[in-house]
Order: C-alpha cells, then structure tokens, then sequence
C-alpha cells in the first residue's frame, strides 16, 4: 500500500468512530503530560496521529543518510589535509586547533540527525544537518511508545504490524562501541553527558544516564564548567571521566570557551573519548551547504554524489560583501530563506514569504555582512493529520521536517516536526509526530 493510502485509512478509522476515541485522546494527553516528553519544562505537543513509514520510505532515509555521511567524510577529510580548503569555512582558530585533534575512533561524525523535507527519493531537499547536540530522540521514543498504546492504533494494529524506531539504548551501544575503538582495554568506561545546564535537555539526558546504567555504565550529567583535568585526565570531583557524550553545540563551546579552560585543555589532550568529538562542526555550520556546491568540492565527490548535491542541497551564498548580493536577495523576497551561520533551534531564521518588502529590507540591511546566509526557499510537503479541537477530531493540512538520525553513519530512525507555518521548530507553533513503521 502507499504511505497516503494508510494514511488515509488511519483517518477514516477515528473518523468513522469518532467518540471511541474521544476519551482516550484525552487520556493520553495526560499521559504525555506526565512522561518524559518534555521540551523547556512543558509537555512536547502531539497529535492523535503519528507519522506513518512504509518500508519503501525507510530504504530511501537509509540511501540518503548513507550519502550524505560519505559526502560528510570526503569534505571533512579534506578540510583537515588541505589549509587552502579550510579556509571556506571561516572557522575560529581555537575550533580549527580541535577539529585537527584524532579522535580515537575513525569516524569523523558519530551521530546526526539530518532534516529533509521529503515527498519520495527523487523528490527531496536537505533542510540543514545537525550533528554535535543532536536531540529530540526521548520526545519521539516517548510519545511513539504513548501513541502505540492508544486504542486508535491498537485498533489499526488489527490489519497493520506496527513499530517504533528505538533510539535510546542503540545509541548507547553504538557509543560504546566507538568507545572500544578509543579504548579496548576498558570495558567499563565512566560516562559523562556534558552540557551548559542553562542549554541542555534535561529530561532527554536523564533518560539517556538510565539507559547507560541500566547496561551497567557509570553515567552522570555535568555541565563543562564544573569540570577538572588533572593528571591527564578529566574530572567532575572525584568521578574520571572516560567517555563523554557530547551534547554542546560548538557555536556555544566558542562562546564560553573562556569559562571552560580545564575542558578544553583536556580535549586538547586526548584526556577523555568525546563523541561526538569537534570534528563534525564542519557539516553542521550552516556553510556547509554552500560548500558543497562549489566546483573543487564537488571535484571530491563520486559522479553519483555530485548528483546527489545538484538535486538535493539548496542552493546557498553568503550574505555579505558584495552590494549586488545584498541586491538580488533584497528584488527577489519570495525565493530565499535567510539563516545565521551556526545558531540551533531556528534562532533568527526568516522567511521571505513570511515578510512585506518593507520588512524583509529593514531585516536585511540588519543582518548584511553578519555572518548570515541567503539559502533557496524549498516548497514543503504536506499529509493530512488528525486534530482534535472543540471536542471532536477534524482533518487539516501539515507541513513536516523529518529528522533522520544516523548513528556511526547508518540510519537509526526518525523524528519528525509538523507545522503549518513555513518555519517548524520548538520556537514556533508545532506538533511532534512520532514515527511508526507499518508493515
């Protein structure tokens, strides 16, 4: 069956049956509102309606995560072997330095989630890829478990094999795994989750500290600041730290560098395993993209790879320097989307659409020459969802960001963002659709 033709049959089981399933949504709602699931200390919000997969559609996410980290690797690899090339990326020394440092484990980007807006294979673009601070894996895990429970999908289970994709525990394995690459000789590395406390997800890192112990690790949460290196190790009081999973973003890490000394020191070092260590910044800042379309990048790549960029990376430039830039981007408001460089969660991205002409110019001449980039507006996709407003269930249109997490470069599953604005992100309005694999 296609993926809207079981779309669409999920729709037409609640909505033939819709006070069956009124109650139940409410509790459910509860539910969520007592689980894990939680984004800045409130519930992550949801729908009655997960987000359907077939298997066809999993082949096409494992094809594109498995491209996307080949090309990921080539690029990186030369940003390290070739100064001339480095200089694109207009990193700071200090990440520079750190992106140089082996990491131990061979594997240049040990987890990302890259987020497309996808209709089919041939019919896709990369929105942007997130690698060092990767979340989110707990709101899907948590509410697909939820949703799995519901009386609708128990009933739609009746005629479809339903699953979850589990993100929790295999990427604990996984970690450990690249942990053994560093180390073989300790098989029970002390973990640390490290994050500024003002910025990590808290719920998400506990669950992520169980799991760890629950497989018989050491684990404890500890922001950078609270850290000690001394005799060539890392420290929070008495506890070493063999294993760190990294969940600062680098934009944040070069802003507090000077509150982290005894970290960075030790990273320096090679005094703890960081995964994911410094090295993926190169694909996550945003610049990435306009990399990839340049004519001695594309040189790096295989025929079909090279393909791969043309059809499915928007086109991307840097909005600064020269007037005829600022100019074109300025006549031509509906084609662009403008983004800070290496800012997370959708912070001080606009839309062109989204703005008058008066407005779009006042942000412009604003943001011109501050490290920003003009990037192609790409045309969303949309699926029918369930909506549960006024005391009964209605259909409506919604756009999505599907977020593909590839751990140690395989794809591991997905989390994906609904919204009818052109901007999906925990700062707009939005509902996470937990991903359901139907067999």
């Amino acid at each position: 069956m296609d993926i809207k033709d079981i779309n669409r049959e999920y729709i037409d089981l609640v909505m033939m049956n819709q006070e069956k399933y009124h109650d139940d949504y409410k509790l459910t709602v509860e539910k969520v509102k007592n689980s894990s699931a939680q984004y800045k200390g409130k519930p992550v919000p949801f729908l009655y309606h997960p987000f359907f997969v077939n298997e066809r559609i999993v082949r096409d996410f494992t094809k594109i995560s498995e491209t996307m980290a080949s090309i990921g690797n080539k690029v990186t690899n030369e940003y390290i072997a070739n100064k001339d090339f480095r200089k694109k990326f207009g990193f700071p020394k200090l990440i520079e330095e750190l992106i140089e440092i082996d990491n131990g484990y061979d594997v240049n980007i040990p987890i990302g989630r890259y987020d497309v807006f996808y209709e089919s294979y041939d019919n896709f673009k990369f929105c942007e890829l997130n690698t060092d601070g990767s979340s989110a894996m707990n709101e899907d895990n948590t509410i697909g478990k939820i949703l799995l429970e519901t009386k609708g999908l128990k009933d739609f289970s009746n005629h479809h094999s339903l699953d979850y994709f589990e993100l929790i525990d295999s990427w604990v394995d996984e970690s450990i795994k690249l942990y053994n690459k560093y180390d073989s000789t300790n098989q029970s590395p002390n973990v640390a989750i490290i994050d500024f406390i003002e910025s990590g997800t808290s719920a998400e890192f506990e669950v992520f500290k169980n799991a760890y112990k629950s497989k018989g690790y050491n684990c404890i949460i500890a922001d950078p600041r609270e850290l000690k290196y001394r005799d060539g190790k890392l420290y929070f009081e008495d506890y070493r730290i063999d294993l760190v999973y990294r969940r600062i973003v680098t934009f944040e890490l070069i802003d507090k560098a000077d509150e982290i000394p005894e970290f960075i020191e030790a990273y320096r070092n090679r005094g703890f395993c960081c995964i994911g260590s410094i090295k993926s910044q190169v694909i996550h800042n945003k610049i990435f993209f306009k990399i990839l379309h340049d004519e001695d990048t594309l040189a790096l790549l295989s025929e079909e790879e090279r393909d791969f960029v043309k059809a499915h990376i928007p086109h991307t430039g840097i909005f600064g320097g020269d007037q005829d830039v600022f100019n074109k981007v300025l006549n031509n408001k509906n084609k662009y989307i403008m983004k800070p460089m290496d800012l997370n969660a959708s912070q001080g991205v606009y839309v062109g659409k989204d703005l008058s002409q008066e407005e779009w110019e006042a942000r412009l001449k604003k943001d011109f020459n501050k490290e920003y980039l003009y990037q192609e507006f790409v045309e969303n996709f949309s699926r029918e969802y369930l909506v549960f407003e006024d005391g009964e269930f209605k259909v409506e249109e919604f756009n999505s960001v599907i977020g593909l997490f590839v751990y140690d470069e395989k794809f591991a599953g997905i989390y994906t963002r609904i919204g009818q604005k052109n901007i999906i992100s925990g700062v707009t309005d939005y509902y996470a659709a937990p991903s359901i694999m139907v067999d």
